[in-house]
């Protein structure tokens, strides 16, 4: 074992599993990202956490935790408390970061207030909220809930008969639903990595959208990557990406999504703050053309936990 990165890390535990709706895709980052770890003789302990996370913490008397954790009660600020409590320094955004990163309806109103362009949208509550959001965005829209990774619950309605069987879908996953306006042109994602901007990516897939097959299931989305904007445009967006990702707290690693319309315009979608980790996640692909091997970029990953105090 390297006795410098054994005194750099110490023993480390890597957090995944849970009971989010998103446990099985956080399974895949978590073991990835521990092998990383292991290749590079860190003192790594793979942790599935459950509702005793506190005391396997506790009991294994580790050093640091690198979060992989995906969706609600990992990546919303709920593990991140607990930690801070615990005293134990952990990977990527704080409490405020990841909370509202997670709530896409908080994250959208954060953005509003400082000036980042976001697509209109509508709170649905009820069924007057539903029709109310077909006459103020049209069709299509995007209907999707608050609280969910992986486009889990998303829903694009082209029709009117096609809303309230969306919003069911939505309110499935409990938590606020949001309606939005449809953005037609191209997505991208800006990784950011220790308040650097890797190399953005488009993506492109057959399906409707970006959804939960075309994110982890499917052979033939695309990703393209360099994206093929000119130097200075990915310059300047990745400006605003990084800019959004500091205006909501987010810190260390993470992700912000968003559009460019047929005029060129960016539109927000939203943050990510424990990115995936998989053979089809988005940070390894930017990263790799970074010059960044996976293995590096968990190291930088775990360094993000470094200067974190209770």
């Amino acid at each position: 074992m390297s006795a410098a990165l054994t005194d750099e890390f110490g023993k480390v535990a890597v957090l995944m599993g849970g009971w989010s709706a998103e446990r099985d895709i956080s399974l895949l980052s978590g073991k990835a990202v521990l092998n990383a770890l292991l290749e590079n003789n860190i003192d790594a302990h793979g942790v599935d956490a459950g509702r005793d996370i506190a005391d396997v913490l506790r009991a294994g008397c580790f050093d640091k935790v690198l979060i992989m954790l995906h969706g609600r009660g990992g990546e919303d600020g709920a593990m991140q408390g607990l930690l801070e409590v615990m005293g134990l320094p952990y990977t990527g955004s704080g409490i405020l970061g990841s909370a509202l990163a997670m709530d896409k309806l908080r994250c959208k109103q954060v953005w509003a207030a400082e000036g980042f362009p976001i697509p209109d949208y509508v709170l649905i509550e009820t069924e007057r909220d539903a029709q109310r959001a077909l006459e103020q965005l049209g069709t299509p829209l995007i209907v999707k809930p608050a609280l969910e990774g992986s486009s889990i619950g998303m829903s694009k309605v082209e029709t009117a008969a096609e809303m309230l069987p969306a919003v069911d879908k939505a309110r499935e996953c409990q938590g606020a639903i949001i309606a939005e306006r449809w953005i037609t042109g191209g997505e991208y994602t800006a990784a950011i990595l220790n308040h650097r901007v890797l190399p953005m990516i488009r993506l492109e897939t057959d399906r409707q959208f970006y959804d939960f097959v075309a994110k982890y299931e499917s052979a033939d989305t695309r990703y393209i990557c360099p994206c093929g904007l000119e130097a200075a445009a990915e310059e300047r967006l990745g400006k605003i990406m990084l800019d959004a990702f500091d205006a909501i707290g987010a810190s260390g690693w993470g992700r912000i999504d968003f559009m460019l319309d047929q005029q060129g315009d960016p539109w927000l979608i939203e943050a990510n703050t424990v990115p995936g980790m998989t053979s089809h996640s988005l940070v390894p692909m930017a990263a790799k053309q970074a010059g960044i091997e996976f293995n590096q970029l968990v190291i930088e990953v775990l360094r993000s936990s470094h200067g974190r105090q209770a």
